[in-house]
């Protein structure tokens, strides 16, 4: 998702991510490896356990509502994979553990 942020709102670059991008993206990796949900983390705009900053969490909502309706052209199986993961979470929220892992 960031990917498709910064080009669509930095430009295209050689490297991948402009600087400022990829510190985002290297503070949202440290994060969520400290994580005390570890795996079983739902996505943020369902978790409980507040990991980021609130001005980082404000970019990340940023980069979220304008890289997400792109992802389903760019990226459709991911963008699946991201509704399946919330579609989960949802579940596992209303109704409890379903037993699976």
């Amino acid at each position: 998702m960031l990917l498709i942020y910064c080009r669509g709102q930095h430009g295209p670059r050689e490297a991948g991510l402009c600087p400022d991008c990829a510190g985002l993206a290297e503070y949202a990796r440290q994060r969520l490896a400290k994580c005390p949900l570890g795996d079983r983390k739902p996505p943020c705009s369902r978790c409980h356990i507040h990991c980021y900053r609130p001005e980082m969490r404000e970019r990340i909502r940023e980069v979220m509502r304008y890289a997400g309706p792109r992802m389903i052209s760019k990226h459709p199986i991911m963008a699946f994979g991201h509704l399946l993961s919330t579609c989960r979470a949802v579940i596992r929220d209303r109704f409890g553990s379903t037993g699976t892992s």
